[in-house]
């Protein structure tokens, strides 16, 4: 792009926001057992001519943030605006492309294109004309016929584009458009979204884009908001100042991913007490990482060329990963004192190194050594087992004690995630038909 171009281009973003969110709260009451606050305090501005990224990890609200100013869900607390007027309900001038397709099957790629015009009361004639000149657009004329079944996932999610762009809205939303792709296609699509902004030829004036890839966000974001989560909030606004088309390859490019990293492992505080990091305790809420991938991250860090550390960008380039893959199993590790994280890069421990270079029985030895240390949870269930006679009680109990402190999605996914390592160590057992844990096969 030319200079001239990016000149003008910052000299329209400095002009008043076309969307303006000031201290987003959403919060979803519990009943009894209290509330779950999704987003906290959350301000931004979209002003025209960028592309603004909002960038953190699964259930850091950003979808939510997205959904809110898009007027499908109101938000607890806060205000929102679009050209300086509240967000009531839909806008004509914001539409939504999300993360699944969703078209409509018994409907060809027009009619699915021609369903917002439709919905406007455009008549027959004009909304053909319309969504015909969409299709073209983004490169799907001669698909006009076709069913979505007919399609491949990076054609079906050029549809969803083209249904989009043409009620012509002054903002985009996209929520994570590439994640249902392969890795070919979202690049193609990516590049060819990119090519349509950058010259010009899409009829609306800011996008703004959910992601949890990093180099997808430094690729196509003029800024990029990072959200920390428990509760969603902004950590860092960090402005990417390069011309497009932008080389990954680019030591600033490169500059840029590493300090995300960064700033995403950055550590909040110390361990109150030995074992224990802040706010934790049998309610932490615990990601599913099966051992298999902490085995095989460990083993990984531990071979050639990393040597026991290794910088996460190029890592999670080298094992296909993105953010929400790489980081539970990196900080599970962490939990778990296998690993530290801090500065964007993965260290093993003592503890870590001995892991890889143990065999079987001694690796589960050692595991079961650090779960029972270090996730309060696993310790809970097995003095339990231990105080009864009968050395069993039912999951149950342990879930309806962490349904006390989050939600029942969170704690189902924690009381898994706590029994498939139990297992591997041979800690406890559970029985899946009677929904029960014992001690009939500990180590």
């Amino acid at each position: 792009m030319e200079p001239t171009i990016l000149t003008k281009k910052h000299e329209i973003a400095a002009n008043a926001p076309l969307v303006s969110a000031k201290q987003v709260c959403q919060i979803y009451d519990k009943g009894a057992t209290g509330s779950l606050v999704v987003l906290d305090n959350v301000d931004l501005e979209l002003r025209p001519a960028e592309i603004v990224g909002l960038l953190g990890r699964s259930g850091s609200g950003k979808s939510t943030l997205l959904r809110a100013i898009a007027g499908l869900i109101r938000p607890s607390k806060g205000n929102i605006t679009f050209e300086g007027k509240p967000v009531v309900g839909t806008s004509s001038g914001i539409a939504v492309v999300f993360q699944s397709f969703a078209l409509f099957p018994w409907l060809t790629v027009l009619q699915n294109v021609e369903l917002g015009l439709e919905a406007q009361g455009v008549a027959p004639a004009e909304r053909r004309k319309h969504a015909l000149a969409a299709i073209d657009l983004i490169g799907l004329d001669g698909f006009e016929s076709a069913y979505p079944k007919e399609l491949s996932g990076g054609m079906r999610q050029r549809v969803g584009l083209a249904r989009a762009l043409v009620v012509r809205p002054k903002v985009l939303l996209m929520d994570e458009p590439f994640s249902a792709l392969d890795v070919l296609t979202a690049e193609t699509l990516r590049t060819d979204l990119l090519d349509l902004w950058c010259e010009g030829r899409m009829p609306i004036e800011s996008i703004l884009m959910v992601t949890h890839n990093i180099e997808e966000a430094v690729l196509m974001c003029d800024r990029i908001l990072i959200f920390g989560s428990n509760p969603g909030r902004v950590i860092a606004e960090i402005r990417v100042d390069l011309p497009q088309p932008r080389n990954r390859l680019d030591p600033t490019f490169r500059m840029l991913v590493e300090d995300i990293y960064a700033r995403m492992t950055v550590k909040t505080g110390a361990p109150t007490r030995d074992g224990l990091f802040p706010g934790t305790g049998i309610a932490m809420a615990l990601p599913r990482v099966s051992t298999n991938l902490m085995s095989g991250l460990i083993e990984t860090v531990a071979a050639q060329p990393y040597r026991g550390k290794a910088d996460l960008p190029p890592l999670a380039t080298h094992l296909h990963l993105d953010i929400d893959d790489l980081f539970p199993v990196a900080e599970t590790l962490q939990l778990l004192r296998f690993a530290d994280l801090e500065g964007g890069d993965i260290k093993l421990t003592a503890p870590g190194l001995r892991f890889s270079d143990s065999d079987v029985d001694e690796r589960k030895r050692l595991f079961e050594q650090h779960l029972a240390t270090y996730v309060p949870l696993a310790a809970h269930i097995r003095r339990v087992l231990d105080e009864r006679p009968t050395h069993r009680a039912p999951a149950r109990r342990f879930r309806d004690e962490l349904e006390d402190h989050m939600s029942e999605d969170y704690a189902d996914t924690t009381l898994k995630a706590v029994t498939n390592w139990a297992r591997y160590a041979e800690y406890f057992a559970y029985d899946e038909n009677a929904d029960l844990f014992t001690l009939e096969n500990p180590s």
